[in-house]
């Protein structure tokens, strides 16, 4: 039996826990989490024991696995601490939000010799895993460029995260977005140019970032342009706005991941997403079959996806993305790591 502990109790960590009950040999044997609201909810909708933190878990319950999902500046010192005792990990994206940070836990799970996923749901949605087995055949030829927008309305950053002013478009969306273009590609970011404007939220008392744009460079000679912004209306059909595109020498993709084909009207006009939430007793969804996929693959022995160093990459990416908006410059990959 795979024993699968799980750290931070919000909607990602409870939505975990659902996708992993009752998949065969996995037990999720509880939760982390220092808010006593939060895990008194937790406890009593999930029947499982919820500790204050981390490491009273690792002691208590001995798990052989942990699912970090903390916030995205919270993920550092969980990480670092369970790769020293040798668990295997699924770390939300993005791996860290500091250099520093993200190279301290890969060193971490190097030495601690466990397996490590982080978290890039999107290797699990279908469109995307369709868009890239076309572009692997070849059948589209090789890459010239690529695009992708994924966007929030205000509701995300001014109510749905408590931790908004701490992060950022970029932080909290980008890193889908570059992860996704090296998959389309096939290519490694080597440098960067962005922009972007902030005030609109810093009025509404978030003080981060409204907007990013920005270009990125691949190492094949690939280029590619990304946008995130966290200033969608909310009277729109939704929170998420998420399109992507690829043109090759021999054909092209287009892609709308906002819409399912299914739009419900009442007061005000929505999308909804069946690749979501339950099926019967089954969870469904990119972010449900990761998880799923990480259980099974520790069980298996099999390919986990994109890992630490992966992770490594697109957080030095979005670093880069971060000192191009301060210095209003072009920043490559190598500057960073020097």
């Amino acid at each position: 039996m795979l024993t699968i502990g799980i750290v931070g109790a919000g909607l990602r960590g409870r939505m975990f826990a659902s996708a992993l009950t009752g998949q065969p040999g996995v037990e999720v044997v509880g939760f982390a989490e220092p808010s006593k609201r939060v895990a008194e909810t937790t406890g009593t909708e999930t029947g499982l024991p919820v500790y204050a933190g981390h490491l009273d878990l690792l002691s208590e319950q001995n798990p052989d696995a942990v699912i970090v999902a903390t916030p995205d500046f919270a993920h550092h010192d969980v990480a670092v601490d369970l790769a020293n005792a040798g668990r295997h990990l699924l770390i939300e994206k993005p791996l860290a939000t500091t250099l520093d940070e993200a190279r301290s836990i890969t060193a971490a799970v190097q030495a601690g010799g466990a397996r490590c996923l982080v978290g890039f749901e999107n290797r699990w949605n279908p469109h995307v895993v369709r868009a890239a087995s076309t572009v692997q055949s070849g059948s589209l030829g090789a890459p010239i460029t690529a695009s992708a927008v994924l966007s929030n309305s205000y509701f995300v950053p001014t109510q749905m995260l408590s931790w908004a002013a701490l992060s950022s478009p970029a932080w909290f969306l980008m890193p889908h977005t570059v992860d996704l273009l090296t998959v389309l590609t096939g290519q490694t970011p080597v440098s960067v140019m962005a922009t972007g404007s902030r005030g609109v939220l810093a009025a509404r008392g978030v003080d981060t970032w409204d907007v990013i744009h920005a270009m990125l460079t691949f190492d094949g000679g690939a280029t590619a342009t990304l946008s995130s912004a966290w200033v969608l209306p909310d009277a729109g059909d939704g929170i998420v706005d998420f399109r992507f595109g690829f043109i090759g020498t021999m054909g092209s993709i287009s892609a709308d991941l906002s819409h399912q084909g299914l739009t419900v009207v009442s007061d005000r006009l929505r999308s909804e997403w069946p690749l979501g939430g339950r099926i019967g007793p089954v969870d469904v969804g990119p972010a449900a079959w990761m998880a799923q996929h990480f259980a099974r693959g520790l069980i298996d022995g099999t390919d986990l996806g994109p890992g630490v160093e992966h992770g490594l990459l697109v957080t030095e990416t979005i670093c880069a993305i971060e000192r191009s908006l301060a210095t209003g410059r072009s920043v490559t990959i190598e500057e960073l790591a020097a």
